[in-house]
């Protein structure tokens, strides 16, 4: 599951019982990535509500885009759980799986605004203090500021998402496609 201890739905009590209901609720199911924030509720918690405003708030970025952004930065940190969950999320927004394919290679079946928008993902991703170039191409192709910002947040997000994936190894459920429903977490 994780080098650190999880508890369980069916262990869990108190303040954290009551998210992890929520979730259910929501979800279908409590995704490993949550799981592991379960010594701390108040983190699972703020965790929940950033994921709620990053991903599924209104936004100039569409939630397609939220979700490529997920693959691309998971891809460029070989975080293999990141990059199932959000195919999957992907896959249920219609995306085809070329596009799909193209968000974990060169991006070269995607928009020029998308293309944009990966690169400059994987750039800040790689190299945060050289984006120079990939930030005169989101400008050529009409991002305006408050996409750049949101942009920015949701690459620094699954950035933080993956180094905990990563960091804690966590391993992917075997229902994770369950975790994967529905479109929103109204869980704050």
């Amino acid at each position: 599951m994780a080098r650190i201890k999880m508890i369980s739905e069916q262990e869990a009590d108190g303040p954290l019982k009551t998210i992890y209901d929520r979730i259910q609720l929501s979800r279908g199911g409590v995704a490993n990535i949550l799981a592991v924030h379960s010594l701390s509720p108040p983190a699972l918690k703020a965790h929940l509500h950033l994921y709620q405003t990053l991903i599924f708030d209104p936004s100039p970025l569409s939630r397609r885009e939220r979700e490529l952004i997920a693959v691309a930065v998971s891809t460029s940190n070989q975080c293999e759980y990141c990059i199932t969950h959000h195919k999957e999320h992907l896959r249920r927004l219609g995306v085809s799986g070329e596009e799909i394919a193209s968000a974990c290679d060169d991006f070269h079946h995607l928009s020029a605004r998308e293309q944009a928008i990966l690169s400059f993902a994987k750039q800040l991703t790689l190299s945060p203090d050289k984006t120079e170039k990939e930030m005169a191409a989101l400008r050529s192709v009409g991002l305006p500021d408050r996409e750049i910002l949101d942009l920015t947040l949701v690459t620094a997000y699954f950035n933080f998402v993956n180094r905990i994936a990563l960091g804690l190894g966590v391993e992917l459920e075997d229902d994770y496609k369950t975790t994967c429903e529905p479109d929103s977490l109204p869980i704050t």
